[in-house]
């Protein structure tokens, strides 16, 4: 009985942070940068407003993670949790290049400040991962590695088509197009392991919703600090 309730549970945390992902990506399409970009209509202005914004919150991927990490009590969770931190912490130096490359400077975009909602969502991100045990942070997890694994890949090839900017100038987003889809693999082995009861199922539905309105507002919030 209690494995067949523990996949109740896992089930359930899969219903919620899908039902997130739906309203997620129907909401981010009408974000005024994206619908240019999936209407053919995007500016390389656009583009380096993009990549310097999102810099500034992807520098403390890692560092959330790895604090996230430190709190964990399961032995597995918190390996593969560090491991993640490990592939993410440079993660920001590929923006910075891809900047570069399509025209910006690189001191500007290392001297950039957070937009509102990127305060936002990395205080949200470091509030979590203080907390004792935060497995709520899985929901998190899904919806920023599920932006790469489902929609960064298209986007970069939308950015060359559209600017005619090479590879060089789009790396972040086909890299995480191209290897996100390992990063959920890890994902849905750390939910098995996480997810044994109604609590912790609720939890990481929560924090998918969180996260998701607060990635949404990063980006509707592009360059107002």
């Amino acid at each position: 009985m209690t494995k067949l309730m523990e996949a109740a549970h896992l089930e359930a945390a899969h219903r919620g942070i899908a039902r997130v992902w739906i309203e997620f990506e129907s909401a981010l399409a009408q974000v005024p940068v994206i619908a240019r970009l999936l209407s053919g209509r995007l500016r390389i202005e656009d583009y380096r407003s993009l990549l310097f914004n999102v810099r500034q919150q992807v520098v403390d991927g890692g560092r959330w993670i790895s604090r996230a990490a430190s709190n964990l009590e399961h032995e597995e969770l918190r390996s593969l949790f560090i491991r993640h931190a490990a592939a993410e912490h440079r993660d920001y130096r590929m923006l910075e290049d891809n900047y570069v490359a399509a025209g910006g400077s690189r001191e500007a975009i290392r001297g950039g400040i957070k937009n509102i909602g990127s305060e936002a969502l990395s205080a949200f991100m470091f509030h979590a991962a203080s907390q004792a045990n935060p497995v709520g942070l899985l929901g998190a997890m899904f919806v920023i590695e599920g932006l790469g694994n489902r929609m960064a890949g298209t986007w970069a090839q939308a950015i060359r088509s559209q600017l005619g900017l090479g590879e060089e100038a789009v790396s972040f987003l086909a890299y995480h197009g191209e290897n996100d889809e390992d990063h959920l693999a890890m994902f849905d082995r750390a939910l098995a392991i996480a997810v044994t009861d109604e609590a912790t199922a609720s939890a990481v539905a929560r924090h998918a919703k969180v996260v998701a309105r607060l990635y949404r507002l990063q980006l509707e919030e592009l360059d107002n600090v």
